[in-house]
């Protein structure tokens, strides 16, 4: 009696069909389905966003800097200066690992801090246009 309760409970052990092998595939191909389209339209927005939040910090690091020594770096102190001063944690890179660019006197306002876009030269349409801290709206600042 026990060879037989021993070997029905060794059948049942030895993994699953092929049929729910395929169910749970299908299940995760539609789940997929939904959730792939929504992650790959929007790698432009999550630049945007980080570049947002890159030059909006930026721009508070200089504020302080300001306050504490009464102007802003030079160009040539550049950003790495307000992490060597403690202002942030480290200089930020833009979303295609890229420095982001310094102006003191600024070109648009009293710095400028941008970046080159995708192909980290001057100028473009589309991913390879510049962004800057004069791009944002006031809405968006």
């Amino acid at each position: 009696m026990r060879q037989i309760i021993k070997s029905k409970c060794k059948n049942n052990l030895n993994g699953f069909s092929l049929l729910e092998l395929l169910v749970v595939l299908a299940i995760i191909g539609i789940i997929l389905s939904f959730i792939v389209p929504n992650v790959i339209n929007r790698p432009d927005e999550a630049r945007k966003a980080k570049l947002l939040n890159d030059i909006n910090v930026l721009e508070a690091a200089l504020g302080l800097y300001k306050l504490d020594h009464g102007n802003y770096p030079s160009e040539n102190e550049s950003l790495i200066i307000l992490s060597e001063k403690k202002y942030i944690s480290g200089v930020p890179v833009d979303p295609w690992k890229n420095p982001y660019k310094y102006r003191n006197p600024g070109k648009y306002g009293d710095v400028d801090v941008f970046s080159l876009g995708a192909d980290n030269e001057e100028g473009g349409k589309g991913q390879d246009s510049d962004f800057g801290n004069w791009t944002l709206t006031s809405a968006e600042k």
